[in-house]
Formats: structure tokens, C-alpha cells, sequence
């Protein structure tokens, strides 16, 4: 698999989606192995590819990175998504970081009991609106990107996020007009509009099939 870049992970969003959005909104073409099994994963572990005993797991360039910031960092940087100086990174960087507090909300979800669904739910919606979409909404005001004049990794987490806050919370844009208008004009990056396509590696919401398998992987039994 040599010049390829391989995802080793779940057949489901998880940790592993902003990669495969980041790659997608690059243009960049990538395998996947999916994890599935417990004794996968153990294999992984004794060949020492997870370095901290986690996936997921990316090999891009001769390397085997794991940490999903670290990876989104590396393929940001390669592909020309980190902003054009230091200053501008640390902008990126910062609402970068925002993004993934709400993706984490967001990811957690599916592993919650049903009890508990309704009041993450009710946090997710009152972080979102409260202290996270103002800050892009503002960002966004008379300007295309997040940051600078071109895309950047920061633009790509975003969209990504919203359209997962519109799956669990159809109206939550209703009161952030730019981050709409955004989410209308990324649409129509080509890259994006093809990431966004049925068939492909884009994957749809996390449903029982994609729970059970994780918690049979991570979770040795008992």
C-alpha cells in the first residue's frame, strides 16, 4: 500500500470523519480497513501501530499516525489548509478546536442510554446556540471564510459540524443566517459537493450496527 493513504477505523463517523472530510475537501483519494473485529484490534496492538492504544489509526507518507488532532494537523498542512502564516494558523487553530467541543457532543450521542439522550441533547442545543455559533456567526459576517481568503481546515470542521448539529437539531440555524449562507456556498465546492454525493466514504449517521461493533472492539469481554 505504498503512496496510499489507508484509514484503519470503524465503518462509522466516530473520531475518524473530520479525516475523511478534510481528505475529501482536499480532493485527496484514501483507502479504508474497518475495524470489526476484537481480535483486529488486539493485532494492532501487539504489531505496536497504536501508539497510545487508540484508533484511529492513519498511514499517510511512510508514517502511522494516530491522535486525530495530530492527523488532522499533518493532512492540513500538507494539502495547504493551515492559512498562509502563523498568526492566521493560530485563528484556525482556535476555531478548530471549538468545533471539535461541539463534534465531541455530538459523538457521544449514540453510546448514551436513552434516558440520558434528552439532556445531552438539551446541552448540545444550549452550547451550540449559546456559546459556539455566535462565535462563527460574528466570524463570518461580510467574509467567505473563517480565516483569511481561502478555504482552511477550520471551514471544512465547520461544515461538517453543521450539518451534524442540523441532524440532531433541524431549526438550530435558524437564528445564524451567515453560518446558513456558509454552509450554502461550501455546498458548492466541487470537492465538497462530491464529498456530499451518495457512494461516498462520507458516512451516514451512527445507527445500532456501528454502537454494537465499537463497543465490541474497544470493550474485551468480560
Amino acid at each position: 500500500m505504498s503512496g496510499k493513504i489507508v484509514l484503519h477505523y470503524f465503518n462509522g463517523r466516530g473520531r475518524m470523519e473530520p479525516v475523511r472530510w478534510l481528505l475529501g475537501a482536499a480532493g485527496v483519494e484514501f483507502e479504508e480497513v474497518f475495524l470489526t473485529t476484537r481480535a483486529q484490534y488486539e493485532k494492532m496492538l501487539e504489531a505496536g501501530d497504536l501508539m497510545f492504544k487508540q484508533v484511529p489509526l492513519v498511514e499517510i507518507d511512510g508514517m502511522k499516525l494516530v491522535q486525530t488532532k495530530a492527523i488532522l494537523n499533518y493532512i492540513a498542512g500538507k494539502y495547504n489548509l493551515l492559512g498562509k502564516d502563523l498568526k492566521e494558523r493560530a485563528m484556525i487553530d482556535m476555531y478548530s478546536e471549538g468545533l471539535r467541543d461541539v463534534m465531541d457532543m455530538i459523538t457521544a450521542l449514540p453510546f448514551l442510554p436513552p434516558e440520558k439522550k434528552a439532556a445531552q441533547l438539551k446541552s448540545l442545543e444550549d452550547s451550540a446556540t449559546g456559546r459556539y455559533l455566535p462565535i462563527y456567526e460574528k466570524a463570518l459576517t461580510g467574509s467567505q471564510f473563517l480565516v483569511g481568503d481561502k478555504l482552511s481546515c477550520a471551514d471544512v470542521h465547520l461544515m461538517e459540524a453543521s450539518l451534524m448539529l442540523e441532524e440532531n437539531l433541524c431549526t438550530i440555524l435558524s437564528s445564524f443566517p451567515n453560518v446558513k449562507a456558509f454552509q450554502g456556498r461550501m455546498k458548492n465546492v466541487p470537492t465538497i459537493k462530491k464529498f456530499l454525493q451518495p457512494g461516498s466514504k462520507r458516512k451516514p449517521p451512527p445507527d445500532d450496527v456501528y454502537v454494537k461493533t465499537v463497543m465490541t472492539v474497544l470493550r474485551p469481554q468480560l
